[in-house]
């Protein structure tokens, strides 16, 4: 007598109906699932997506001191202390008192700090693109202005610059 075994497949369960209707419901949730796979990718660079955001404000040369730093980039003032510690810990920053201000401290990013922020870039551009694999370069682009446009009201940090 053959008996066979059938192994049940499981996918995942269905949320509820009303909720997957829900553009905010899905915001959030595809806001966790980017978090998750962007910290994923950091942890084996031994940084985290907050010290990327410090290194990508200092390449932008226009936030040389830890408060400007802090005010750009939303964060705490005592956060973004730990987070130099630890890129500078790494040689990927250099801080110096501000000779204009001794209570000041300024920020550059090294050379090792430059060649990390580079592989950083690529790492989360390929991120970028995993996650976004499922649309085209125009769906894409259409969503990317889409987020620009509820970004001008609800974050206008993120807003695009008004033409100058």
């Amino acid at each position: 007598m053959n008996v066979t075994t059938q192994v049940p497949t499981h996918s995942p369960q269905r949320l509820p109906k009303e909720l997957v209707e829900s553009t905010m419901f899905l915001l959030k949730r595809l806001g966790f699932a980017a978090k998750g796979k962007s910290m994923d990718a950091f942890e084996e660079t031994g940084l985290h997506p907050y010290h990327f955001g410090v290194l990508i404000a200092l390449s932008e040369g226009s936030h040389a001191t830890q408060g400007a730093i802090a005010d750009s980039l939303g964060y705490d003032r005592g956060q973004l202390v730990g987070l130099l510690d630890e890129l500078e810990e790494r040689g990927l920053v250099e801080r110096k008192r501000d000779p204009g201000d001794r209570r000041r401290h300024l920020v550059e990013l090294t050379a090792d700090g430059k060649r990390r922020l580079k592989e950083l870039r690529a790492l989360t551009k390929q991120v970028e693109d995993d996650f976004l694999a499922p649309l085209n370069e125009a769906q894409r682009d259409q969503l990317h202005a889409l987020l620009l446009q509820l970004a001008e009201t609800h974050e206008p940090r993120c807003a695009p610059l008004p033409p100058s």
